[in-house]
């Protein structure tokens, strides 16, 4: 089953919990948490770190460089993270997957600048990998069964460990692969991962690592506990909020919808997202591994306030359990700048619209 197919049979059975085969099993073991000590040691347990993601490097055909002002405007309004979603396919040779242009990768450098400039967290993300990704057109190899693609996925971020090495991990950190589905088995997701993480650490042995979730980002990898490598989840749930309208999920199709979200005999609100989002990876993190909230947000054909009083849940919820979180995205139909939504008054912010009533909610939380 693809991506797209999951999602709509996620949203028609109202997102409910797919916390994978065996995931009682696999997470009843607990273990007390211990607090980082140095910064080799934050993958036990994250800051709380929140943010944005920047999308300069999301797709191939729209590469540019980062924007200073980005990471200057989202420290100004106390924010300090955010994920570079990035398709390798920006600064790799077609021919020669080993071959790296070094025009592009001096601008991913000048983003880790900015963000050590303006103390923000760099967190970088290989979106669209050597071998995976849930974008369109999908790769031509397979990062779980071939060899050849995660010798490239080895390659790739070996180069960033060279590159970034002796820049502390409070500063820059590592997120291997966005999302990867439900194709591969949790332990097959895991040896490569822990193959990766090889290739990093010869490089760089105290760099930050953090893997997503299974299933999109939406379920823990316990296989992973013992790999001194944090992890990822994600806040996209219910679907029918975050993604009414979204034509590459066939919101087209969903009532328009409210928060709470009544569904023939249930009603999902802030319980639901808990027991749902919240307990599985709590789970996780009582085996002593870190979390943050790499993506979440609403695309702006969902009612604003419909999504302001599901983004006040998710915010609460993520504050008490401890987790970061980085907002998709900064800029854009899920953004707090030029979203795009009819039915915002928007503020003028330096030649931006600024929606203010979801940046002084993000603000409180």
């Amino acid at each position: 089953m693809n991506r797209r197919e999951w999602m709509k049979r996620a949203a028609v059975a109202g997102g409910a919990a797919m916390v994978g085969v065996g995931l009682e099993a696999r997470g009843a073991e607990t273990a007390p948490t211990a607090s980082p000590t140095s910064g080799k040691d934050l993958w036990k347990k994250l800051p709380r770190w929140r943010g944005f993601n920047l999308l300069e490097k999301f797709m191939v055909h729209s590469n540019k460089p980062f924007v200073e002002a980005d990471f200057g405007w989202l420290k100004e309004w106390g924010f300090d993270f955010v994920r570079l979603p990035m398709d390798y396919r920006c600064w790799t040779d077609k021919d020669d997957p080993y071959k790296f242009d070094e025009k592009v990768l001096r601008e991913i450098d000048q983003a880790v600048e900015f963000g050590r400039k303006h103390k923000v967290h760099v967190n970088l993300c290989l979106h669209r990998a050597p071998g995976y990704t849930v974008a369109s057109p999908p790769e031509k190899l397979n990062l779980w069964n071939d060899e050849e693609a995660q010798k490239q996925f080895d390659a790739q971020w070996a180069m960033f460990a060279r590159r970034y090495k002796g820049i502390p991990s409070s500063e820059v950190s590592i997120d291997l692969v966005n999302e990867p589905d439900n194709n591969v088995a949790f332990e097959g997701y895991a040896k490569v991962v822990r193959r990766v993480a090889a290739a990093i650490r010869r490089e760089d042995p105290d760099r930050l690592i953090i893997a997503d979730g299974r299933s999109w980002g939406r379920e823990p990898v316990f296989e992973l506990v013992d790999d001194r490598i944090a992890q990822s989840t994600r806040g996209y749930e219910p679907m029918q909020i975050t993604h009414y309208k979204a034509s590459w999920v066939g919101g087209g199709n969903w009532a328009e919808p409210a928060w709470p979200l009544k569904q023939k005999d249930k009603v999902l609100d802030r319980k639901w997202l808990y027991e749902d989002r919240i307990v599985p990876w709590k789970k996780l993190e009582a085996r002593g591994v870190g979390i943050h909230v790499g993506e979440w947000g609403a695309f702006n054909k969902t009612p604003h306030g419909a999504v302001l009083a599901w983004m006040t849940d998710c915010l609460s919820l993520w504050k008490d359990a401890g987790w970061g979180w980085a907002l998709w995205n900064f800029r854009g139909a899920f953004g707090v700048l030029d979203s795009g939504r009819a039915d915002v008054t928007y503020e003028d912010f330096r030649g931006h619209k600024l929606d203010r009533k979801m940046l002084d909610l993000l603000r409180q939380f």
